[in-house]
């Protein structure tokens, strides 16, 4: 079974916890037989979201930064909301797995979704292929 660590990658105040305590952080972790570093940021310290550069994919640089410093597989998150977007994080190899929480609470079938946005067909489990039938009919 997969081991995977969710870090705060840095707690956005001087003198606290920064990316490169991160990747330390992370490679003991590899050793230790974790698998994946899932990488947020904030949440820690008492810091204003206004005091933080946010916006679309704005922790993915954490997961790029581990992926490449512990050669380790990292996962992104922060403000990712589109499938292009998320696989384009992907083919630029700055994570290897894309995890949602908003997006997925907004739209429970983001995933769905997502994957007709690239062109992909993804099987609904059968007791909601009802649904998406219903979906396809009255969007015509």
């Amino acid at each position: 079974m997969p081991i995977f660590v969710r870090l705060s990658c840095t707690d956005y105040i001087e003198g606290g916890w920064t990316i490169d305590d991160t990747v330390r952080l992370a490679s003991l972790l590899k050793d230790a037989g974790c698998d994946l570093i899932d990488c947020s940021s904030g949440g820690v310290a008492p810091v204003k979201f206004t005091e933080m550069d946010i916006g679309p994919g704005y922790q993915v640089q954490f997961a790029e930064a581990v992926r490449k410093g512990a050669s380790i597989a990292s996962g992104a998150v922060g403000l990712i909301t589109d499938a292009e977007q998320a696989e384009t994080i992907l083919q630029e190899g700055k994570a290897d797995v894309i995890l949602v929480a908003r997006a997925a609470m907004r739209n429970p079938y983001f995933a769905v979704a997502a994957a007709e946005q690239l062109g992909e067909a993804i099987p609904w489990a059968p007791q909601l292929d009802r649904a998406r039938r219903v979906k396809r009919r009255n969007a015509n």
